[in-house]
């Protein structure tokens, strides 16, 4: 696993996966599946894997945290980047960031959550985190409201953040006062589009951004791969094309749920057995089944 700080190239370098989390049929974490899911990644190229909202550790017991950090650096290969998550309660980010300290992962994930916090209360929570591992961490801004420019400026000129994942949705992705103000307030080489391949192009054309998170890169990462460098070279029409290709499988997680498809979308593609959903998730409804299958298996070919 790799260890060094992350830099904006390391960002720029690999799409960053947001993979699900297999565990077994009694609900233990899955050595095996897990490691299937991550050399699957790394076979199309994907050198960062962040482990976040899709893997579910919004529910994860702080009792088997330490098994989850010790399983991601035994499976991941030695050049591959591995983030991570924690929170959203800030008890629970405490009491993980005590065990984070005896792994050396450079950087984890703070999970955002809308209810029960306030700006300037996240900005002191990022904070006292930080102050715990004693690293930086990735700023997830998920929702309006959850953390205000000033703030995460501040934030960033203190050094306390990796990385910001930025995930808001916008019906139209081109007009972001919000996330223009970011940019121009922190510059936007440690930012990142949060939300898969859909507002991706525009927001690395049009804003700057990086990179990009993706989810479905899991199913295609070779594929995911290609529209990154596409990107980057400004190739956008090459962009789009493959863009186009993720969108079948990206609108069944739209209007059914990102995390519980992409989680069944893994095994119904054949390329790692995931488990059962963790509670207080359930199970993805028979009758979506034969789409998700179709379209995973389509991406699964095309890439």
């Amino acid at each position: 696993m790799k260890t060094t700080q992350i830099t904006p190239e390391t960002l720029a370098g690999s799409v960053i996966s947001v993979p699900p989390l297999a565990r077994s049929q009694d609900g233990r974490l899955c050595r095996d599946n897990n490691q299937k899911i991550v050399r699957h990644l790394e076979s199309g190229g994907v050198t960062t894997l962040l482990y976040g909202g899709n893997a579910i550790l919004y529910h994860v017991a702080v009792s088997e945290f330490a098994e989850l950090l010790g399983m991601l650096v035994d499976i991941a290969a030695a050049e591959t980047l591995v983030i991570p998550s924690v929170g959203p309660a800030f008890g629970t980010m405490m009491d993980q960031a005590a065990i984070l300290r005896d792994f050396s992962f450079p950087t984890a994930m703070i999970l955002p959550t809308r209810d029960v916090v306030t700006p300037a209360g996240v900005g002191r929570g990022v904070r006292r985190f930080v102050e715990a591992t004693e690293k930086p961490t990735v700023l997830y801004i998920k929702h309006d409201g959850y953390i205000d420019v000033e703030t995460a400026k501040g934030l960033v000129d203190d050094g306390l953040i990796s990385w910001i994942k930025y995930a808001i949705v916008k019906d139209d992705p081109s007009d972001d006062p919000f996330l223009r103000s970011l940019v121009d307030a922190v510059g936007a080489k440690r930012i990142v589009s949060g939300i898969g391949e859909q507002p991706a192009i525009v927001h690395l054309r049009d804003f700057g951004l990086q990179g990009f998170t993706s989810g479905c890169v899991c199913v295609a990462p070779s594929l995911s791969m290609q529209m990154l460098r596409a990107l980057k070279s400004e190739d956008y029409v090459t962009a789009e094309r493959i863009r186009e290709t993720f969108s079948p499988l990206e609108d069944l997680r739209n209007s059914i749920n990102p995390i519980r498809v992409l989680h069944t979308a893994l095994a119904l593609a054949g390329i790692a057995e995931t488990g059962p959903m963790i509670p207080l998730l359930s199970e993805i409804d028979e009758s979506h089944r034969p789409a998700i299958t179709a379209a995973a298996k389509t991406l699964l070919t095309a890439g």
